[in-house]
């Protein structure tokens, strides 16, 4: 490896990584396989590619070409040099609007190139649901295809020409009439003509095996066509030409609701007659809230095209008078259909779950049929699945007789795996009888290549393999794929997971308290991948400032895999390659809310962090911020804030401060109030009776650095006619009586002072979980008379809202009390409108700007906030992302410029934008810090505009 390793940082300008790091990200797609390659290069060029073909022929090392990596047959994997196209050769080197082409490099993601194409009113056709991840390069390996293939057809049918490096380093430029083609690939194909012209099935997905037929004379003997679908085996795309085709001006979504998937299916090909752009299906398993959608158990997707909306509509409409349907609904708003279009999306990972939240798995995901025996196929498939006591959702392209399914596998055990196995060859059959194609967009890889010889036949396969030779005759690039291939229950990747739950202090109540399966909860389909936040997405903010893989979430968790495997990573918890890439995790828990099997990386942040410093010396940041709680009331106990204030204004003295504190220089340290929130609460005049009783949570941001957030929340509450209490401060061993909230007096409890509660939010982002467990126990001790109570507990900080409704249970995983507290937490805006449906906010009337915070977006959602908002008459929307600050993330030293680049890929261009009038909103301590710190700008608590409004309306 060393010779090898030196020998390639010699002969290419790009990236050579033979580190653990680089290596762990590469080890697995969005397939069940798993290979450890010996390293990964990112070539800059032609060049580059062609001297590592050069090196690794020499040293016999195969050559593995990769993208976006979100292939689920497993041909992304390999154990050689991996090929990164995606840091480099990622441009899109000219479009010709006149021509309807555009010259892509492999790593160009496609949103990109539909990004320049459509100011021209064109776009690429093939529109995979990763179409925000996956690269060009990875759909011409592929052929892939997206839900508009009924119209525009496969990648295949959209390249006309492609620059290819073989494995011996000869540069091809691929086209028709044998253009480009390798000496001897014409006179094996002259000598096998028959059995090209009989042994292809006709259909409309078949991606399976090298497209040999495409080199026949009357198909133009189209050497780029064949070459589509080859995953890498044949020889190394650096450039392509690709076929643009003219957008709708206008489209329309007819959504039609079937009782069943059955009825969908029999359904989809009588559909094709009116020229859809799309066919889509899916069944009411896979959406978790169907209420956007009209009443059904199944439905189809099909989107219709015009120059006007009207005219998009009346194709729409004439379908659904064509459809037998149980219900349906047509949508030309585009916000509308994209809101409806992601729900199609986040099937391909919803399904990775039951609906019982086991796992399940690809490996049969994507095989095609013709579309007039869908319905006879689906039957066939589901009786296969309940005689191996296997479950599966089907959903995809049901125009194309293309059937995604994920199955609930046992890939643990040598007994599941056999299953998995006779599964597999069964199906293989099934799909033969209906006339259908093993792969239908996603290749065949290591999934599916062993049955090959069931589709094509044994002569037909030779003729692969004699292809093979042809273009790559040391079998150096990809092998084990499509020809010769690994079985398909060899390099399973949980096959070197522990056999057993390791010890950790989350319950993770999803995963059965087993942090392997936790971890295994990301299949690689990289929605964490994407270049900008679109919408109310957070998702993940640190990948879209750096780009680099392992500071995504999906590149988080393969380390965290290859860590518990122990055989790359081998230092456990004690790894710096895993403590070095959650460095940069935020812990805004977006992916929690925006990966579709909702991976918690702020979790296993927290998990890994606790384990990793435990006996041992933790960073600075973790003592001053991490123990912030501690220090702020020792503040306020002393009442010493104001000289804290003064000794923070001397620029050494603070410089020293943060230095020590672990604090980035660049920051400012934020003021304290010279009045806790608490001592305001006693002393002010208590004069409000009756009403329901809430309790506002006193969190240590509100009590201590913006108590006017907590006074505000005071009297907007009092205003809907709700009685305010702030929590106990004693823990009394005696029942409460009453109202459920005085307690009878106790002189033991008495003797034990008074406490604050504290959801421990700054204990659990910097991993000291043991600390965070003893503050939690102590807060539930003091709210325990509360707990015997219905009272309501509301929350201003969303940060610390989330903690308590989310971190808590699952870290007092084994304490009843916690879910119970986790149950009563109510964000501002939840608690008026559940205890004061009939109370109305005062008018305010402007614009606003500003950001939902993460957590709040993540955990709590904002449907009620967004409510309260217009009916106060704030209108607009927030931002989505994420602020950057992060709580101690953006405080921390190393951390100022990433903090920096998140505010500004969303909120600090908004606030910048905004007019003058309008009203900055903020709800979280970290988002208002930010704004103030970066943009010289006041946001505001939601709390604090109301509060306002009523102080102006008067009384």
């Amino acid at each position: 490896m060393r010779d090898l390793e030196a020998e390639l940082r010699g002969a290419v300008r790009g990236d050579v990584g033979f580190d653990v790091t680089s290596r762990a990200l590469t080890t697995m797609d969005a397939s069940n396989y798993r290979r450890v390659p010996l390293g990964v290069v990112a070539p800059r060029d032609a060049d580059d590619v062609a001297a590592v073909l050069s090196v690794c022929r020499e040293h016999g090392v195969p050559v593995v070409p990769r993208g976006g990596g979100t292939s689920i047959a497993g041909q992304a994997t390999g154990t050689g040099v991996v090929l990164d196209f995606t840091r480099h050769m990622n441009r899109l080197v000219s479009l010709d609007p006149e021509a309807h082409t555009a010259v892509v490099q492999p790593g160009l993601v496609l949103d990109r190139l539909q990004e320049a194409a459509a100011p021209h009113g064109l776009r690429f056709g093939p529109d995979p649901s990763t179409h925000s991840r996956c690269t060009l390069g990875g759909m011409i390996g592929n052929n892939s295809c997206g839900s508009h293939s009924v119209a525009w057809g496969t990648t295949a049918d959209s390249v006309r020409e492609l620059s290819v490096v073989t494995a011996r380093g000869e540069r091809l430029r691929l086209g028709k009439g044998w253009a480009g083609a390798p000496d001897g690939l014409r006179a094996l194909v002259e000598g096998e003509l028959a059995r090209l012209r009989t042994g292809f099935p006709e259909l409309p997905r078949r991606i399976s095996g090298y497209a040999l037929d495409a080199l026949l004379p009357e198909k133009g003997a189209d050497v780029a066509r064949s070459f589509c679908g080859s995953e890498g085996t044949l020889g190394v795309l650096t450039e392509a030409v690709v076929r643009l085709v003219e957008a709708p001006r206008a489209r329309a979504l007819a959504v039609l609701a079937y009782a069943d998937e059955s009825a969908a299916a029999e359904a989809a090909a009588g559909l094709l007659p009116y020229h859809p752009l799309t066919v889509e299906g899916m069944a009411a398993d896979l959406v978790p809230s169907p209420a956007a959608l009209p009443g059904g158990g199944a439905w189809l997707f099909v989107e219709t095209g015009g120059e006007s909306e009207a005219e998009a509509r009346a194709r729409a409409e004439a379908i659904v008078r064509a459809a037998d349907v149980v219900d349906s609904t047509v949508v030309t708003d585009p916000a509308g259909q994209r809101a409806l279009w992601r729900i199609r999306e986040d099937a391909s990972g919803t399904a990775t779950r039951m609906p019982d939240g086991s796992e399940a798995w690809p490996g049969w995901e994507d095989c095609a049929v013709p579309p007039a025996r869908l319905g006879a196929y689906l039957r066939d498939f589901r009786a296969l699945l309940s005689a191996h006591g296997l479950r599966g959702t089907p959903y995809g392209h049901f125009g194309d007789g293309c059937i995604h399914v994920r199955i609930d596998f046992d890939l643990l055990t040598e007994t599941g795996i056999g299953r998995f196995r006779r599964f597999s060859e069964e199906l293989a059959e099934v799909v033969m009888a209906h006339g259908g194609s093993l792969s239908g967009e996603h290749g065949d890889g290591q999934a599916r290549a062993e049955l090959l010889p069931k589709m094509y036949g044994a002569e037909t396969v030779g003729l692969f393999e004699r292809a093979k030779g042809v273009w790559d005759p040391d079998d150096l690039l990809n092998p084990g794929m499509l020809v010769r291939p690994a079985p398909l229950d060899a390099n399973l990747r949980f096959a070197v997971l522990p056999g057993k739950p390791v010890d950790v202090a989350f319950g993770y109540p999803a995963d059965g308290g087993d942090f392997s399966a936790a971890v295994r909860r990301c299949v690689g389909v990289a929605k964490c991948r994407t270049t900008s936040a679109t919408g109310s997405a957070v998702m993940c903010p640190s990948f879209r400032v750096t780009g680099e893989e392992e500071h995504s979430t999906r590149g988080r968790a393969r380390l965290l895999h290859e860590m518990l495997a122990g055989e790359l990573v081998t230092e456990g918890w004690r790894s710096t390659e895993v403590r070095d890439a959650l460095d940069l995790c935020l812990s805004c828990k977006g992916c929690r809310s925006d990966c579709p099997v909702e991976v918690d990386m702020a979790t296993y942040k927290a998990e890994f962090l606790h384990h990793h410093y435990e006996g041992r010396r933790r960073p600075a940041a973790h003592y001053s911020m991490g123990r912030l709680p501690v220090w702020l009331r020792a503040v306020a106990r002393t009442r010493t804030a104001p000289v804290v204030n003064a000794l923070a204004a001397v620029r050494p003295l603070a410089w020293a401060a943060k230095r020590l504190g672990g604090i980035a220089p660049e920051r400012e340290i934020p003021r304290l109030a010279t009045r806790t929130f608490s001592r305001w609460w006693e002393r002010r005049d208590k004069a409000v009776d009756g009403g329901d009783l809430v309790i506002l949570w006193p969190d240590t941001f509100t009590e201590h650095l913006s108590p006017s957030v907590g006074q505000a929340a005071v009297r907007v509450l009092e205003a809907a006619g709700l009685r305010v209490a702030l929590p106990p401060t004693v823990h009394f061993r005696r029942a409460p009586v009453g109202d459920g909230v005085t307690v009878a007096l106790d002189p033991v409890s008495l003797l034990r002072g008074r406490g604050r509660v504290c959801c421990g939010l700054t204990y659990l982002s910097t991993g000291q979980l043991d600390r965070a467990r003893a503050v939690l126990r102590r807060t539930l001790d003091l709210m325990e008379p509360v707990l015997e109570t219905g009272v309501p507990v509301v929350v201003l900080e969303p940060s610390c809202a989330a903690a308590l409704r989310a971190d808590l249970p699952e870290l007092l995983h084994d304490d009843p009390r916690a879910r119970r507290l986790a149950g009563r937490v109510l964000t501002f805006a939840e608690a008026l409108e559940r205890l004061a449906p009939g109370w109305r906010p005062p008018r305010v009337d402007r614009a606003v700007v500003g950001q939902t915070h993460c957590h709040q977006h993540a955990v709590l959602g904002d449907a009620a906030d967004r409510r309260l908002r217009e009916a106060a008459g704030l209108s607009g929307e927030l931002s989505g992302g994420c602020c950057g600050l992060a709580g101690n993330f953006g405080f921390e030293k190393g951390h100022f410029e990433v903090s920096v680049a998140c505010a500004e890929e969303q909120l600090l261009p908004a606030v910048r934008g905004a007019g003058e009038e309008a009203a900055v909103l903020a709800d979280g301590f970290s988002c208002r810090t930010q704004l103030e710190q970066l943009a010289g700008v006041r946001g505001r608590h939601l709390a604090e505009v109301l509060a306002e409004a009523l102080e102006a309306s008067g009384p």
